[in-house]
């Protein structure tokens, strides 16, 4: 340690919320350079190579082969998939001295195909797994939380190539297998959930959830059936269409009913329609998007809000109306909207809002609400989306059981992708009689600077890290509170047996201090030169579980390895 470039902090950085971003600033192992990016400090790249290692390991037993692709693409592929559009302000764009368009990667799966398609022409050559390991940038509009978001992460992202779908089929089971036995190394607790694709595109696809508070995704887990979704995949079951048999359509006066609380609650005083048993998931909220600059309208009940992400998942980008949408259109009342006007714009409901439910909802006039207002009698909506705001409690699509509402981080991400990128790069090979035949295509992520936060969140104390063996950046953390001479023969000695050592022969510091820091920097174990090793003992530290044992010096290595 005297030698090795390590600071550690006595305070948490200013800025810094989740505990990764606290622990791994304050010990020392990365340090923030800009916005959503940071330098890995000799501590961090140690963790970091361990984590890309079992990767690595991992993707070679499933029979990958590695390539290395550059970070800076050009415009033409992703322009010819679709995903230059799509991707919005998400990705950083630049343009050369000579004019040409290019990004920096987000991923790579238009130049994977291009590869595949290029070098690989006759079904002799497949099934084929290609991965990389490789720098990615994305624009994020909030980068926070440290590694756990960030706009330039080092990922690994691998692709599968096949002659039919079972092929590809195979292939994601195998990937998915891996994935597993890739977290299980990392000591992660997960959940792997079905997910919606996205500007990936593909019809399967599903995530690997890390739990932890600070988690970005939330997702939805039946304690009955284990049923998981992240919520933007989750679907609502709809309820039976209900008989025609409500009275007229009313109109009602509803002055100073800014919100739906205020609106239920003049309902209820004014015995509206002969009830006064009004409630929020009685009344219809209709919330205009924009969505690739047109203008959408989606009613949901008034108890829910609309989730951008869960729009984005079916429609993509989309972003809430702001006045200056509102200017030419006069028709569209804001804050009284109602789905039985002759306003014109693309109306989807939320899946609860079926044949012959009554509601209460804007009038399209200001200061008045319309009640009794019936899909299928007073408005007909052009379909159903996904957009309402899950909640714990809610029926499990699967058993109908209600649901628990969990945050997690998003480790991995795998993806049927199916033939989008042979079709958009015309990727035929010849097949066995010659004719030729369309690849189906697969694609497999683990967000692996993303992965050393996880793991950070899910082992830690009020200490300090507490890094599971397989990722740590050494095995054992020496403390000599006297010797230090000592203390570097024996790190010899363990080192020839195998066992990673990291040495405090810092001149000049107390007990205290050393201590404090080996718990802060978070090794499986401290072994402690202390009162007993005059008598050939050593003190080892379970960083774990916080046991404590006296071992004789001679049979150190052994009660490590």
């Amino acid at each position: 340690m005297s030698r090795l470039l390590v600071r550690t902090l006595r305070e948490d950085p200013a800025s810094a919320e989740a505990p990764s971003h606290r622990l791994l600033t304050r010990a020392g192992y990365i340090r923030r350079v800009a916005p959503g990016g940071y330098l890995w400090l000799p501590l961090g790249k140690l963790v970091l190579d361990q984590v890309t290692r079992i990767v690595r390991e991992e993707m070679v037993a499933l029979g990958g082969q590695e390539v290395s692709f550059p970070a800076l693409l050009p415009r033409e592929p992703f322009q010819r998939s679709g995903r230059w559009d799509e991707y919005g302000e998400d990705i950083f764009r630049l343009t050369d001295r000579r004019g040409t368009g290019y990004l920096l990667a987000p991923t790579h799966e238009e130049l994977f195909a291009l590869l595949a398609r290029d070098l690989c022409g006759s079904y002799r050559d497949y099934p084929l797994i290609l991965f990389q390991i490789q720098t990615k940038y994305r624009d994020e509009a909030r980068p926070r939380g440290g590694l756990l978001r960030g706009r330039e992460f080092l990922m690994k992202d691998s692709y599968s190539f096949d002659l039919t779908e079972a092929g590809l089929e195979q292939a994601y089971a195998a990937h998915r297998s891996a994935y597993r036995r890739v977290f299980d190394r990392f000591g992660l607790r997960y959940t792997a959930v079905a997910a919606m694709s996205g500007p990936m595109g593909g019809s399967v696809s599903e995530e690997f959830l890390a739990e932890t508070p600070f988690g970005e995704d939330r997702f939805v887990g039946c304690p009955a059936c284990g049923y998981a979704a992240n919520v933007e995949a989750v679907t609502t079951p709809s309820p039976a269409p209900a008989a025609h048999d409500h009275p007229p359509l009313q109109v009602l006066d509803t002055p100073d009913t800014p919100t739906i609380d205020s609106l239920v609650a003049l309902l209820n005083a004014t015995g509206a329609g002969g009830r006064t048993d009004w409630a929020a998931a009685d009344t219809l909220k209709n919330v205009v998007l924009t969505v690739d600059g047109e203008l959408l309208v989606i009613g949901v009940p008034g108890d829910r809000e609309v989730d951008l992400k869960r729009v984005e998942a079916a429609l993509f980008p989309a972003r809430v109306a702001i006045f200056d949408d509102f200017a030419s259109r006069p028709d569209l009342v804001l804050g009284y909207l109602g789905p039985q006007g002759t306003w014109k714009a693309r109306y989807l409901v939320d899946p609860r809002v079926v044949d012959g439910t009554a509601w209460v909802t804007g009038a399209n006039e200001a200061g008045r609400h319309a009640v009794n207002v019936v899909c299928g009698r007073d408005f007909a909506p052009e379909g159903t989306i996904e957009a309402a705001t899950v909640r714990a409690g809610d029926p499990c699509p699967r058993c109908g059981t209600g649901v628990e509402l969990r945050r997690g981080v998003e480790v991995g991400h795998i993806f049927q992708l199916g033939r989008k990128y042979a079709d958009a790069f015309e990727h035929d090979v010849a097949g066995p009689d010659g004719r030729p035949v369309r690849l189906s295509m697969g694609s497999y992520g683990i967000g692996l600077t993303r992965v050393v936060a996880t793991i950070v969140e899910q082992h830690h104390d009020e200490r300090g890290l507490v890094w599971p063996a397989s990722v740590a950046p050494a095995h054992v953390h020496l403390v000599p509170l006297r010797d230090v001479d000592a203390a570097l023969e024996i790190a010899a000695g363990l080192d020839e047996a195998g066992v990673r050592v990291l040495v405090d022969d810092r001149p000049g510091l107390s007990a205290g201090v050393r201590l404090t820091d080996a718990e802060l920097l978070g090794m499986p174990y401290t072994v402690v030169l202390g009162r007993r090793f005059a008598d050939g003992y050593v003190e080892v530290r379970d960083r774990a579980t916080g046991d404590r044992r006296e071992v004789p010096v001679a049979e150190l290595a052994g009660s490590l390895v």
